[in-house]
This record gives C-alpha cells, sequence and structure tokens, in this order.
C-alpha cells in the first residue's frame, strides 16, 4: 500500500511525526506537506505562481504552497504512483461543524478525494501540546480497515480524535457535522508604524452539538467519524426557485 501524508500545520509539525510514525509499518509512506502553517487555507490552489518543491533531511517534502497544491501536486505528477489512499494531519485542534468550510486538514484530504483516492482527514480536538500517539493509533487503525475492506473510490472521511490517552478512547461513531454560533468580532489594534490592523476573531461556540453530531461524539470521548461530500447544491431549493423564477 502507497500512503500519502499532508497537513496545513506544515511539514515539521508534532502531529505529522506522529502519523508518519504511525503509518510507516503499513506500507510506502510519502510526505507532502507545506513548508509553513497553512491553516484556515480551505481550498485554494496557488496559481499566480511557479512551486517549488523542497526534501527535508528527514525524507519528507515540502511545497511553498497550499494544502490543496501538496496532494495536487503529489498525485499528478511528483510521485511516481497514485497513492492507494491519503490521509490529512494530525491537525492541531478540532475541525467539526462549520469548521470543514475553513480547514486546510480536510481541504488536502478533499483534493485526494476529488482526484478519486480515498481519503481521510485527521484532526486532535486539543488546544495544548496533545495526546498526537492517539490520533496516530486511530488513523493506523482506519487504514489498516481500509487494508483489510477497501473503502469506496470516492470516499472521504473527516475524523476528530478527543485529546485524550487512547486507553480512555470509547470508540468509533458515524456523525453528522454540527454547527457552531457566528464567530467573534474581529480584534482591532495598531502596529508599530500606527496602521489599524485587524484580527480574525475565534470561532464561535457550538451551536448545534446534539446527540448525532460530531461536537457530541467527542465530548464523550468517542473519535467521530463523519463521512464528507463535496456537492454543494442545495436541492431543496430547487423546486422552490424554479416556482419563484416560472422556470
Amino acid at each position: 500500500m502507497h500512503i500519502l501524508l499532508s497537513n496545513d500545520d506544515g511539514y515539521f509539525s508534532a502531529g505529522l511525526a506522529a502519523l508518519a510514525e504511525a503509518m510507516a509499518p503499513l506500507g510506502t509512506v510519502t510526505v507532502v506537506a507545506p513548508d509553513t502553517e497553512k491553516s484556515g487555507a480551505s481550498n485554494s490552489l496557488t496559481l499566480d505562481r511557479p512551486l517549488m518543491v523542497r526534501q527535508a533531511p528527514n525524507g519528507f517534502y515540502h511545497v511553498n504552497g497550499t494544502p490543496t497544491d501538496c496532494v495536487h501536486m503529489a498525485v499528478t505528477g511528483l510521485l511516481d504512483v497514485i497513492p492507494d489512499v491519503i490521509v490529512s494531519g494530525i491537525n492541531h485542534g478540532a475541525n467539526m461543524g462549520d469548521d470543514t468550510i475553513y480547514s486546510g486538514t480536510v481541504a488536502a484530504a478533499t483534493e485526494g478525494y476529488l482526484l478519486g483516492i480515498p481519503s481521510i482527514a485527521m484532526s486532535l480536538v486539543t488546544e495544548g501540546s496533545g495526546h498526537f500517539g492517539t490520533a496516530a493509533r486511530v488513523a493506523a487503525d482506519l487504514v489498516r480497515q481500509i487494508q483489510r475492506q477497501p473503502l469506496p473510490q470516492a470516499t472521504l472521511l473527516n475524523v476528530n480524535v478527543p485529546d485524550i490517552p487512547f486507553e480512555q478512547v470509547q470508540g468509533l461513531k458515524i456523525t453528522r457535522l454540527g454547527r457552531r454560533h457566528k464567530a467573534e468580532p474581529v480584534i482591532r489594534s495598531v502596529n508599530p508604524r500606527g496602521d489599524t490592523v485587524y484580527w480574525v476573531g475565534a470561532a464561535g461556540p457550538a451551536a448545534d452539538a446534539g446527540e448525532g453530531t460530531d461536537f457530541d461524539a467527542v465530548s464523550r470521548h468517542w473519535v467521530s467519524v463523519t463521512p464528507l461530500q463535496v456537492d454543494l447544491t442545495h436541492f431543496q431549493q430547487i423546486e422552490p426557485l424554479q416556482r419563484w423564477l416560472g422556470a
């Protein structure tokens, strides 16, 4: 099995190192990740300049671009073979609910999914140093399951792992995305040159964290596994809009 790893925290991140170590016994592992942190990059592609790929002493490839760039380049020209599975992460922090729209971690996995490869986005729900080993073991177990029983080709999983020792994890739950309240207001300040600058505010608390959501599962020490899709069509509005336009 050929496993491609990427992330949005950068090729030097602790989560990526833990993931690579856990995947090593399972097959051939290639890492292609951004050369700097790209949190919040979403599914952006770099189209206004050429990209460069370099290799770190540990063998990881790093790209001066986005997570989506990394996976796209790896699959469409950098690698000699098409990966059997793509795992993105381990993100330092949750990617639940509305976070998935902005997440570079999810975006890297989404690019693999769009290219026809089963892909998994791994996130550790932590604000501290975190139990990355727990998330790495969960990721390895999921890849072993894929080896035993391959996923359908077009599969995208968003996985959030509680920040606890592996032995305390209750198991895996298939969940839906919850919803957050709107973000906190932007923070205005003045830089050393006297210019007014703005920092994007933190994400708001969960608004929909009921039973069956990713928020609820993680809060109860379960690993949340949410299948995602890319079709943004709001099917329930098609007929009302047809009546509205007389179409």
